[in-house]
């Protein structure tokens, strides 16, 4: 049983067991402490598919956060106007939470 779930605006396949990186839930959020996601857009229960519309009633994602706070890869962002003496250099590193799907609720 999987289902599609809408976490901060990107969509995840979860799976129970799974490991997903979503966008940083914030500072509220501790290691060990359970999250529910409750805008679930499909659910594939044995080959029995159901679709939201937009999202399926009493459907529901729990997981468990195990790091709150995960820094992804650096990311170079480099501007240059050539023949005009303009060059930037930046750096980002995005912000994620690790987090374990418990189980799906269907």
């Amino acid at each position: 049983m999987y289902a599609i779930v809408d976490i901060q605006g990107q969509q995840f396949k979860a799976e129970a067991g799974k490991r997903l990186f979503v966008h940083y839930l914030g500072d509220e959020k501790k290691e060990g402490e359970n999250v529910e996601f409750s805008k679930v857009l499909l659910v594939d229960a044995d080959g029995a598919i159901t679709v939201g519309a937009p999202t399926v009633e009493g459907a529901k994602v729990i997981a468990e956060v195990k790091n709150p706070l995960v820094k992804g890869e650096h990311i170079i962002v480099f501007k240059k106007r050539r023949r005009k003496g303009y060059r930037r250099l930046n750096g980002h590193r995005q912000t994620f939470t690790e987090i374990v799907v418990k189980e799906v609720i269907a």
